[in-house]
């Protein structure tokens, strides 16, 4: 097949190329001349030289039939006429020069010059030829020709509209590659982030909590050390997973979602910080997006807790209504100052205006549909209150947590 298209393809540029009409020019004029080189006369007379020229004559100009089709059409057709000016000649009608001008001006001129070309050949028919059978074969082949002409252009403008449709198609679905590689990136840096400003804010803590313990406790210093490994080799297994996607790999784990929060709660506390992990209601299943989303707002805010808060304690907490997953995070450190509006309508949603991880919750939970706030604790209590609505989908088989 693909030889087939080829030969095809190749077959094409050989038509569109120029000495292709020298080659149709040269063929057609042998064409022409063959009666007058292997017919004899009655006579026995060689046949005049003035066929010849006439014959030649009518068949030659198609060389430039691409270049000026109405002259070439117009030399053809004045020869074709002065073939019975001189005798003894071999009978026969030079018809092949014309009617391939014809059908070159049908494909490519403009109408009104296509159309005067065909009336005038069809009136020279009607008036240099005297038998009214060969008149009417030949302005039967002049109108075959003509719609042979029109066929082929419609043919060719077709072709050509298809092409642009695909060049366009193309371009179409490069773009949307590109947006869909932008939007991937923008989504790896996003984990990327998570994973790493979370694992590293806890071996600080762990590293800077060990050397404080060593003499009076050394069991909690070692339980620090063994936690900023166990954290060190989780973030280099999320990071693998991520570097996996980016090198197209085949092998790919899940991304995290609400199931592995208690664990990420256990990482955490492992770092000294009290947390409690409560869940209200019937878990329902998540999106895909949402389920990733909860447990990326769940780890974001869990970090900036141990990095900026303060804190003692903390709490998560998920409640699971009919229609939305409503995600808490409190703790009771220092707060926070100034605000944004988040959400895709800027209504009824504020976030802290400093750093790249709560803008990350605004765009987590407003890239699966849901809405985030961020601010002081709505119970007037000092700390800080991370909380984020996301949407359930039908509900269903129930989800483990």
């Amino acid at each position: 097949m693909k030889e087939s298209s080829m030969s095809v393809s190749r077959l094409r540029r050989l038509a569109r190329s120029p000495w292709s009409d020298v080659v149709l020019a040269v063929g057609v004029s042998g064409a022409q001349v063959a009666p007058l080189l292997f017919q004899q006369s009655v006579s026995g007379l060689p046949w005049h030289w003035w066929g010849y020229v006439v014959a030649v004559g009518a068949s030659l100009p198609l060389a430039a039939r691409r270049r000026a089709p109405v002259v070439v059409l117009l030399l053809c057709v004045s020869f074709s006429g002065l073939y019975d000016l001189a005798e003894p000649l071999a009978s026969q009608p030079l018809w092949y020069g014309a009617l391939i001008a014809l059908y070159g001006v049908a494909a490519g001129c403009p109408l009104r010059t296509r159309l005067a070309m065909l009336t005038v050949m069809c009136l020279i028919g009607l008036v240099t030829v005297g038998s009214p059978d060969t008149a009417t074969r030949g302005i039967v082949l002049y109108v075959a020709a003509y719609a042979l002409g029109r066929a082929s252009a419609g043919s060719r403008a077709q072709a050509a509209a298809l092409a642009e449709r695909a060049l366009r198609l193309e371009r179409e679905r490069r773009m949307d590659e590109e947006r869909a590689a932008e939007r991937e990136r923008a989504r790896i840096a996003r984990d990327m982030h998570d994973v790493l400003a979370h694992s590293i804010s806890l071996m600080v803590v762990q590293a800077e909590a060990g050397p404080v313990v060593l003499e009076s406790a050394p069991d909690r210093a070692s339980a620090a050390f063994d936690a900023i490994a166990d954290t060190g080799r989780d973030a280099l297994d999320q990071l693998r997973r991520m570097l996996s996607v980016l090198k197209d790999d085949a092998s790919r784990s899940p991304q995290p979602t609400v199931r592995e929060l208690p664990a990420l709660v256990r990482q955490v506390a492992g770092a000294g910080l009290e947390v409690r992990y409560d869940v209200e209601g019937t878990p329902r299943p998540l999106p895909v997006d949402c389920d990733v989303a909860a447990y990326r707002i769940v780890q974001e805010a869990l970090t900036n807790i141990v990095k900026h808060a303060g804190a003692a304690r903390a709490e998560v907490r998920l409640g699971w209504h009919a229609d939305a997953l409503e995600v808490r995070v409190v703790d009771d450190g220092r707060g926070a100052g100034t605000f944004l509006p988040s959400g895709r309508n800027g209504t009824g949603t504020v976030l802290p205006s400093g750093g790249n991880g709560l803008i990350g919750i605004r765009e987590r939970a407003a890239s699966c549909g849901g809405t985030a706030t961020a601010g002081p604790r709505a119970d007037d209590r000092p700390g800080f209150e991370v909380s984020a609505r996301l949407p359930v989908t039908v509900p269903g088989e129930e989800a483990a947590v």
